[in-house]
């Protein structure tokens, strides 16, 4: 069964309130299983000029991926971070090996 990957870019416009988004995101991604893969604002962005914290996420399969994003857990943190950033967030399947 292919995984399911979380991926976002996210523009902070508040940080002390992004860090409250924070950890409430990190205990609802342990509760999910999913495996951040890649964290930071060091892209080495090639094409485009979108700026922000890259994130990658992988889960177990795109319906624990949804779980998670539908989660009251998530919601919960999602709110927050909807104060203190913009947010391009998107769910994509991963390739079946």
């Amino acid at each position: 069964m292919p995984k399911g990957y979380l991926v976002a870019n996210i523009r902070v416009t508040d940080q002390d309130k992004f860090q409250e988004f924070s950890g409430m995101a990190g205990p609802a991604i342990k509760k999910y299983g999913g495996k951040v893969l890649a964290r930071g604002p060091v892209a080495d962005r090639l094409e485009g000029d979108v700026t922000g914290i890259v994130m990658m996420i992988e889960f177990e399969s795109m319906e624990v991926a949804n779980s998670f994003y539908h989660s009251a857990e998530y919601q919960a943190a999602k709110a927050v971070r909807e104060q203190c950033s913009d947010t391009d967030l998107m769910l994509a399947e991963g390739v079946a090996e």
